[in-house]
């Protein structure tokens, strides 16, 4: 759902970028209380999880395909702040490097894929794990129900960005609906893809999802007809485990998948890019070049290597490595503001 250059007026996107960067910059405060020595290894990781899994377009319907959007994966996985600022890393990265989203639209593109995505899946996740069982299928269950609630949120927000803001004159029920219909499949795989990963981490490494932390529910004892908390069992002393394989499998799964799965996307257009042009959305997009249309790495391919495969391949592992290595710099970045700020609290 990468909205590019000329579907939004510029007042409009000018606005969207306002709106983006407040947003960035209540997430790098929020952060601070996320990015813990767990969580901030973990978050650039994530980053070029979403960046590879975006690259694997999947078929939802007649010539028309959906990716992962990862707002839903990074709120539960390293919490909402955090997730704003992963996906706002993975869309900066697509932008500037692959020529993929508008770079006037980039405010636009991060606040409907980045930030609509993430406090609506946030939100309902924490919903219904008040009433889900405490347990690894309740978190999963939310996270699936979640995932699927926010792409159809984000196809909506973009609606009303193109209401007041767009730069063709269709009539925006017919756009509506048609971006709801196709976004509700993109939601389905989205769910599934979101849910299967968090349900992955989840089996090996529960403490590592933010989501899921207070996993277990309390031992409940009868205490004069009444039920009552068991006061929790002192686990033995040990050291803290390392999220080090967890980060390793994570890497290699990502350079696999955007090295070589990206291969056998589905190469047709997504939601978006079928809406479009079916109803005439994009009728001026045409009109402006993609400012890093130059680039080596523009639409996903590395220039001057003739295989497509290669090309590709090269591709999506220098756009997992890219965006591993700046988020990851980001996030230590905030972590070690944190670091800074309970040192001097204490002294």
């Amino acid at each position: 759902m990468h909205v590019p250059d000329g579907f939004i007026n510029a007042p409009v996107s000018a606005a969207a970028g306002v709106a983006a960067a407040a947003a960035v910059a209540v997430s790098l405060r929020g952060a601070r209380k996320e990015l813990d020595e767990k969580v901030a290894p973990l978050a650039g990781l994530v980053a070029a999880f979403v960046f590879a899994v975006q690259m694997l377009n999947f078929p939802v319907a007649a010539g028309t395909s959906g990716h992962l959007l990862g707002g839903a994966l990074a709120a539960v996985l390293v919490g909402p702040w955090t997730g704003v600022l992963c996906i706002a890393v993975v869309l900066l990265m697509q932008g500037v490097l692959f020529a993929d989203g508008g770079l006037t639209a980039l405010g636009v593109n991060i606040t409907v894929m980045g930030v609509v995505t993430v406090v609506v899946a946030h939100l309902l996740f924490r919903g219904l794990r008040l009433v889900l069982p405490r347990t690894r299928g309740g978190v999963t269950a939310a996270t699936f129900v979640a995932a699927l609630v926010s792409v159809p949120a984000s196809a909506a927000a973009f609606t009303l960005i193109y209401a007041v803001g767009g730069t063709t004159d269709v009539p925006i029920g017919k756009v509506l609906t048609a971006m709801l219909g196709v976004h509700v499949l993109i939601g389905v795989g989205e769910a599934v893809i979101t849910a299967l990963t968090v349900g992955a981490v989840l089996a090996v490494r529960p403490d590592l999802v933010h989501g899921a932390r207070g996993l277990t529910a309390p031992l409940k004892l009868r205490v004069d007809g009444e039920l009552v908390d068991a006061a929790p069992a002192e686990p033995p002393a040990a050291a803290p485990k390392s999220p080090k394989k967890v980060w390793i499998g994570g890497v290699v799964t990502a350079l696999v998948l955007a090295g070589v799965v990206s291969f056998y996307a589905s190469a047709s257009p997504d939601g978006l890019e079928k809406v479009a042009a079916d109803q005439g959305i994009d009728a001026k997009a045409e009109e402006y070049e993609h400012a890093t249309a130059d680039s080596p790495l523009a639409d996903y391919g590395v220039r001057g290597v003739d295989s497509a495969r290669l090309s590709g391949g090269l591709a999506g592992v220098i756009g997992v490595g890219v965006t591993l290595a700046v988020g990851t710099g980001a996030f230590w970045a905030v972590r070690r503001r944190r670091a800074a700020a309970e040192t001097g609290a204490r002294v």
